[in-house]
């Protein structure tokens, strides 16, 4: 039977169609079309006929069984925190070759969907201000259909503000300071947390973003940071640990909710446990309270589960 069974799987093709995908997994075609549409099994549309390469089929099967075979990784996307990336490298040397642990800072649209693929296993957000992030986080992961399989899990409060070229700053903390044509702004890329951020405080001072000179794009609070040292910028929203990382001058704006959204099964794998033990640690603190504008009160809180 074993030896039928082995002679069959041999004769399927490399890569599928819906029906054959569907008697390899025992499953109805209308399923695989519901899964596909959710993202959730891997195939790939060609001249408008869908495609499911066999091998990533056997893989999808094993990553969703008992823990997952992937369970020795965690791929991290995301909004980007000078404090949070630290701690992932920190894990990521204490694993060694025995784990994956890596972190690509995207901005949080682009890190939700590429959670919501499965190509990564958490994602960082934030998007607004902390008191309203109770209800704005939530809302922007319903957006994607895969929300019902997440998480919400609160890292920390943290400062947001202007980062600024120390020889600029006058000690003036009016936003509208900073407006002038001849200021230069290093802009965050559309999707980012930082950027939504940014035009919430420019709409409580009635200022329109086009008025703003802006000079560049950033695609990381570190990045922003370095086009104001390297003199490509003079200004730039961004946490008030970067601004410090930097040398910069900082004008707090606000508290934001930096939250971690993740997939149920992942929340109990050892790897991402240790990454909040790392995060809790006296060590962590210590340097959190030198970069400056943290606050790990509600540190491992589930803020919302579907």
């Amino acid at each position: 039977m074993a030896t039928v069974m082995l002679q069959a799987e041999e004769q399927l093709p490399r890569f599928l169609n819906v029906r054959q995908v569907a008697d390899y997994l025992q499953l109805n075609e209308k399923k695989i079309y519901a899964l596909v549409s959710e993202g959730k099994i891997p195939g790939t549309k060609i001249t408008g006929k869908w495609m499911f390469p066999r091998e990533l089929i056997d893989r999808w099967l094993l990553e969703s069984s008992h823990g997952g075979l992937l369970a020795d990784r965690l791929l991290i996307s995301g909004s980007d925190d000078p404090l949070f990336n630290r701690i992932v490298m920190k894990l990521a040397g204490q694993m060694q070759s025995r784990s994956l642990v890596s972190y690509t800072s995207t901005g949080t649209k682009l890190g939700l969907e590429l959670l919501s693929r499965h190509r990564a296993d958490v994602c960082a957000i934030h998007w607004g201000p902390a008191s309203q992030s109770n209800t704005r986080h939530p809302a922007l992961l319903k957006q994607f259909s895969q929300h019902s399989d997440w998480v919400l899990i609160r890292m920390c409060k943290r400062q947001q503000g202007l980062m600024i070229r120390k020889d600029m700053y006058q000690g003036d903390n009016n936003i509208s300071a900073f407006t002038q044509p001849h200021i230069r702004w290093s802009m965050r890329q559309e999707g980012a947390g930082s950027q939504r951020f940014l035009l919430d405080v420019l709409q409580q001072h009635n200022i329109d973003i086009e008025n703003l000179n802006q000079a560049s794009v950033a695609y990381s609070e570190r990045d922003a940071a370095s086009k104001i040292v390297m003199d490509e910028a003079d200004v730039a929203l961004g946490a008030q640990s970067a601004a410090t990382e930097a040398g910069l001058a900082f004008i707090p704006l606000g508290w934001e909710a930096f939250d971690l959204a993740l997939y149920r099964g992942i929340y109990f794998r050892n790897l991402f446990q240790a990454l909040l033990q790392e995060l809790g640690n006296e060590e962590t603190q210590q340097l959190a309270a030198q970069l400056g504008g943290y606050d790990f009160e509600e540190l491992g809180e589930m803020i919302w589960t579907a």
